[in-house]
């Protein structure tokens, strides 16, 4: 598959694996791609009191590194800008907050709490 709209579709099927995988782990799901002038978040979601806030990452196999490498500083700047327009748009801004990475190497899933 080649091409930006085949690379969304697979990047879409990965998001909806990841949050599959973290309602079975408990979190309840409130929004998915979150999009906003500032940047994206694939999923937000609660666990427990927290406001999580995922990126999800896929790679098919590990030649490029481990999926989660590629939450660059520059990433993880956008993704925080993002959830502050949430927090603001929600008026929860005095809610416990964390960011979290989902990392799916071929068919191997990672969930990394608090990851930055």
């Amino acid at each position: 598959m080649r091409g930006p709209f085949n690379k969304r579709k697979i990047g879409a099927w990965y998001e909806q694996m990841a949050a599959e995988y973290l309602k079975g782990q408990g979190m309840v799901i409130l929004e998915q791609n979150y999009r906003v002038r500032q940047g994206e978040i694939d999923l937000i979601g609660k666990d427990g009191d927290c406001l999580v806030f995922v990126e999800v990452k896929y790679r098919r196999n590990g030649i490029n590194g481990d999926p989660a490498e590629a939450v660059t500083p520059d990433k993880q700047r956008h993704i925080r800008q993002a959830a502050n327009c949430y927090l603001y748009r929600c008026q929860c801004k005095d809610m416990l907050c964390r960011f979290d990475v989902v990392s799916i190497l071929g068919r191997e899933v990672q969930w990394i709490q608090d990851a930055f």
